[in-house]
């Protein structure tokens, strides 16, 4: 098996939209643990301000500051500073082609994602045999979903011998940052019909299928169906008979405003919702005062042990004081860490699936006011 440790002189890190919303908590996350750190943008002044800060903060800290246009300069600046590993955190990957991780495959820089659009991150396969041929990992999905829940699967799986259902899904606090990236992605199938799954009985739409979840100290948040890579991966790799992913938001105003629009594109207006994914979310932000700065991430597994029992799992994750944008950034953390260790084996294209334990994540966030509960 070939290690995917190859060997480069640098041991740089390039984050791709490093000063963004999850760009810039993995750049201070990897700038404290000691590990070089080159902030790229298409804005100099704001990478640069970004290195500063990080500079001004963390005793110690090797950060550099990068401005390009990733579809124009990628190739010029992996040849330029030679990056060990480049984190991708520029979306929506739900438009995305693979030209950023195919870049990085030519000039042997390993190359993580945070993406969560399921056609994306489930066909990052498609380049395992050019990522092997070059001795680089490339891996998708290192986020909430599929990066976090894979690991939550891993860790209870042994518990059922038949998992018969999973339901699933995010509600981030309303004054926690949102970014347009993520907003965009969702925009793109609100209202529009999702490709089908193991155990479903009728169709589903983005952002319909309304219900409550009650979360640990959140209460009841209203949930509505999303469209993720686990749709696909999770039925085949634990056998789970059906299975239904939402998210919500905390405002009840934002989310069912959000669902009356899915209807107008379900019925066929020809509406574009992501062309005005900025000014939506701006919008948004005039009711950050209806709600908090604390989200929440729960999975309901429900299936029979080993001894042929009824059991239910209920697993939940709750961020507060506005620290839910961690959540997502600590796959890539995780997983750059381990690639610069050598503690990643092989080689090849794949999605985040596997690759790190929930303990190592709970330990990741160890520092943030974020809890786990389990029932």
């Amino acid at each position: 098996m070939q290690t995917a440790g190859r060997v480069s002189v640098s041991k740089q890190v390039l984050i791709l939209g490093g000063y963004g919303n999850f760009g810039k908590l993995i750049s201070i996350a990897l700038a404290k643990a000691h590990i070089p750190i080159i902030i790229s943008g298409r804005h100099a002044n704001r990478a640069e301000q970004l290195a500063s800060e990080i500079s001004a903060a963390y005793a110690g800290a090797q950060v550099e500051a990068a401005s390009f246009d990733v579809a124009a300069e990628l190739d010029a600046n992996l040849k330029k500073y030679h990056p060990a590993v480049v984190i991708n955190t520029c979306g929506p990957f739900q438009t995305a082609d693979y030209s950023v991780a195919q870049a990085c495959i030519r000039n042997q820089s390993h190359y993580i994602d945070l993406a969560d659009a399921r056609e994306f991150v489930n066909g990052i396969t498609s380049l395992n045999t050019p990522a092997k041929a070059n001795d680089v990992i490339v891996i998708s999905g290192a986020s909430t979903v599929p990066g976090l829940s894979s690991a939550v699967m891993e860790k209870y799986k042994d518990r059922f011998k038949v998992i018969e259902s999973l339901t699933y899904g995010i509600s981030p606090g309303a004054k926690a940052p949102r970014g347009l990236a993520t907003t965009q992605g969702i925009l793109t199938y609100l209202g529009k019909p999702l490709k089908p799954v193991r155990g479903q009985t009728h169709p589903r739409y983005g952002w319909q299928d309304l219900y409550r979840q009650n979360y640990p100290q959140l209460g009841k948040r209203w949930m509505a169906n999303i469209d993720i890579p686990d749709l696909d991966i999770f039925p085949e790799k634990y056998g789970i008979q059906s299975i239904r992913f939402s998210a919500g938001m905390e405002s009840s105003i934002l989310h069912l405003s959000m669902w009356a629009l899915s209807w107008l594109v379900r019925l066929g207006l020809p509406i574009n919702l992501s062309a005005h994914a900025r000014g939506l979310l701006s919008l948004s932000s005039a009711f950050d005062w209806t709600g908090t700065a604390d989200g929440g991430m729960h999975m309901i597994i429900k299936g029979k042990t080993p001894q042929g029992e009824d059991l239910i799992l209920q697993w939940f994750l709750i961020a507060k004081n506005a620290d839910g944008p961690q959540i997502p950034c600590v796959p890539a953390i995780l997983l750059t860490k381990k690639i610069l260790a050598g503690e990643l084996r092989s080689s090849g294209a794949y999605t985040c699936t596997g690759w790190i334990t929930l303990d190592e994540c709970l330990r990741e966030l160890k520092d943030f006011s974020i809890r786990e509960y389990v029932y």
